[in-house]
């Protein structure tokens, strides 16, 4: 069911048209496929042949070898993409993750015996999440949205949430209602914050917003979702549900708003009642202008009750208002289709009982609607709601939380639990897989394998997958790399007991106890049960193994070992401070630090663990200095305090990347240190906390330079500190005191 795509889309206001497509070929696809094509493998793209074949049936692609061409034949151009990524995996042994690349083809491509064809269960194939637009995506530019767009597309997604620019829609609606730049400045939030501004959460925080970026992700934004539609994806974009300025009163005095706070932490936001007549005008309004300026797919994302409760629990009322948000998106667009991320029947499972979500649900068509079960691997909600009362659902993968970047996932449900409700007699219509993180860029194994799920109906036999994947990745498999697999996912992919990956204590507000609320430092096994794959990786080192993949797998794992390490240290420097034995505290505070320095010099010697290219980043998004201070104060801030200095959410989207390491955690421990040296006997926490705070918000303020390139040797490194702290940790680990872990 793929929507043409015109040759011509109005674009902006007004009655500039805008080409769809650069390439006047009566096969547009093909050539936006053959265009993929010499981006991934350009060395080898005229060992290629692309045949778009447009169906109707389900999507499908083919590959076979004829006439010393490669063909890759499919129904659109996801598929013609996902057909090349399944030759390079399975023929060329490659691999395309965010976290290291294999493309090491020989000079003549290995021929395909027959011909291959996979054809997806799944209509839908959903992508992202509001929070990954800032957690990930907050400094993208079209660079790193293209290799996005065509990762999307090689690893077969066809439905992505697009909700880049989107404030420039909103500033465009409002001020037709003759909103000003004082009314509109404590409104928008900075550039970080999109996501909670976008879902009413929040007003104003990290801003205000120059018009600059409004009108240059704009054009991001059409950049993107003409890439997108050129491929044959259909992006989903956002309607309206009652989020307005606090100063709507001024223009619309007898408007019913409701009040509402998202934790106390900001401002209260401002909710304009489904039952106003203004709601479906503006509602309307909204999609009109989005129309105008992005287009459509006729997908539309809206999540009432985000993170808060409706002002009743009546199933009537929750009935009214879901019918009058969607009778707003029907009368701009008529063929409109609500996708509904499932999130609020998860995180508020005590208020959404089987009356709440039936009454929200029922005045809704149910071909109308798609429920994203935003966290199926953790909790399948579908199998408490009678798969959703009717309506089409997709089963997703939530997996990441905050950007934290453990090593962690469900392994099992991910390979066995997609293809196990596709079979299930109660699913309903379950009609798409989907991918919901809040961040990417971590864990790759967990998303190759997810999205291995779109072109199968069956579950995936885990051993045989990961002697594949290590071949891909690594470029060779070993008895020692399948055992030193076979172990990551019997302990840190095993997804059993705690809800998304452990932290570090590093990463923690100082303290004596072995946790804080955001840096929960409960592990889903037993730390000393992941050193035998760490001897293993380190004795897999011999012949220089220099593939993107192994190098960060080695680093990742070096990282894991020694971040869970800094627990049984940081709680031997606690039991020595309550003990009052001087001298050992000296001892474990000192290795404690120590341990954070190696750390960091460790993630140096690979990109993905540095603070430098987030912060550069940000920074090269601003045109002015104003607006480069701005945006990097919105970079330094989401990965720590998140907020203001007294933010609940301080450390929710931590980061260990070496420079955080050395010129955040360390010095919040130094602090910590010396003043429990300095207060031996009457220590304040309380205090302290009160202090640090204000000494944290100071960082955020900040403006030294990092490093945006690696610095050292991976393999010396490693082998530097598996020598110096490999035969420590067991006996520590050991003696460790026990932890509460009842939070």
């Amino acid at each position: 069911m793929r929507v043409i795509f015109h040759l011509l889309l109005i674009w902006g206001l007004g009655s500039v048209l805008v080409s769809c497509t650069t390439n006047s070929s009566p096969h547009p696809e093909k050539s936006f496929a053959d265009d993929l094509i010499k981006r991934i493998v350009p060395e080898y793209a005229d060992q290629f042949s692309v045949e778009h074949i447009p169906s109707d049936s389900s999507d499908w692609f083919e590959i076979e070898s004829v006439n010393n061409q490669i063909v890759l034949r499919g129904n659109n151009g996801v598929s013609i993409a996902s057909a090349l990524y399944y030759y390079l995996r399975e023929y060329g042994h490659c691999q395309i993750t965010w976290n290291g690349t294999n493309l090491k083809l020989p000079e003549k491509l290995p021929v395909v015996e027959g011909r291959i064809r996979k054809d997806s269960p799944y209509e839908y194939r959903y992508y992202l999440n509001y929070c990954t637009f800032n957690y990930s995506m907050s400094w993208w530019d079209w660079e790193r949205w293209e290799k996005e767009i065509d990762w999307m597309a090689l690893h077969g997604i066809n439905m992505p949430l697009a909700i880049t620019g989107q404030e420039y829609i909103w500033d465009q609606v409002y001020r037709s209602y003759g909103f000003t730049d004082s009314d509109l400045d404590p409104f928008f939030s900075g550039p970080a914050y999109f996501s909670w501004f976008w879902m009413g959460n929040l007003d104003g925080w990290g801003g205000p917003l120059p018009k600059r970026w409004k009108e240059s992700h704009k054009d991001l934004q059409l950049k993107i979702l003409q890439r997108e539609r050129e491929l044959g994806m259909k992006p989903v974009l956002p309607a309206f549900t009652g989020h307005v300025p606090a100063s709507f009163k001024k223009y619309f005095p007898d408007a019913k708003l409701k009040r509402t706070n998202w934790g106390n932490d900001f401002e209260d936001t401002y909710i304009l009642d489904a039952g106003d007549a203004l709601f479906a005008e503006i509602g309307k309004k909204f999609l009109e202008v989005q129309s105008e300026v992005y287009g459509t797919d006729h997908l539309y994302s809206a999540d009432t009750f985000n993170e808060n409760e409706p002002p009743t629990d009546d199933p009537k009322y929750l009935a009214e208002l879901s019918d009058k948000i969607f009778e707003g998106m029907k009368s701009a667009d008529s063929d409109a289709i609500w996708v509904m991320q499932g999130w609020l029947f998860y995180s508020h499972r005590d208020f959404w009982k089987a009356p709440q979500i039936k009454g929200l649900l029922s005045t809704i068509p149910d071909d109308r609607m798609i429920i994203l079960d935003l966290a199926a691997e953790i909790e399948p909600v579908w199998k408490r709601t009678e798969a959703f009362y009717g309506k089409q659902w997709i089963w997703s993968m939530l997996h990441n939380f905050g950007g934290n970047i453990s090593m962690f996932g469900r392994i099992e449900n991910v390979a066995h639990n997609p293809a196990e409700a596709l079979h299930d007699e109660n699913s309903g219509q379950l009609k798409g897989v989907g991918l919901t993180m809040e961040a990417i860029e971590q864990n790759p194994v967990l998303y190759e394998l997810m999205t291995d799920n779109i072109w199968r109906d069956t579950p995936i036999d885990l051993d045989s997958w990961l002697k594949k994947y290590i071949k891909n990745r690594y470029g060779r498999t070993t008895p020692d790399l399948e055992k030193a697999w076979q172990i990551l996912v019997q302990t840190v992919y095993n997804g059993q007991v705690i809800r998304d990956g452990a932290e570090s204590i590093i990463v923690a507000r100082p303290t004596f106890e072995g946790y804080r609320r955001w840096a929960r430092t409960k592990l889903n096994y037993a730390p000393e049960f992941l050193l035998p794959a760490w001897d293993l990786f380190v004795g897999s080192m011999d012949d220089g193994n220099q593939y993107e993949g192994f190098l960060y797998d080695l680093v990742d794992l070096s990282r894991q070992v020694l971040a869970n390490y800094a627990l049984p240290v940081q709680q031997q420097m606690s039991l020595a401070f309550k003990n009052k034995d001087k001298e050992k505290f000296e001892q474990y505070s000192q290795e404690l630090l120590v341990l954070i320095e190696d750390l960091d010099r460790l993630l140096a010697t690979q990109k993905d663990f540095m603070l430098g290219p987030w912060l550069a980043h940000a920074r090269e998004c601003g045109f002015t200095v104003e607006e480069k201070d701005l945006y990097e104060q919105n970079a330094r801030d989401l990965i720590t305090l998140w907020g203001n200095a007294d933010n609940r959410l301080h450390e929710y989207s931590n980061r260990q990347w070496s420079g955080l390491l050395n010129d955040f955690y360390k010095p919040r421990w130094e602090q910590f240190i010396s003043q429990a040296k300095t207060d031996w006997d009457h220590f304040d926490q309380k205090a302290f906390d009160k202090n640090i705070k204000q000494w944290e918000w100071q960082w955020v303020l900040s403006k030294n330079e990092f490093p945006v390139n690696p610095q050292g040797n991976s393999f010396e490194i490693v082998v530097e500190l598996y020598k110096k702290y490999r035969d420590k940790i067991v006996p520590l680990t050991n003696i460790q005191p026990q932890i509460d872990y009842n939070y």
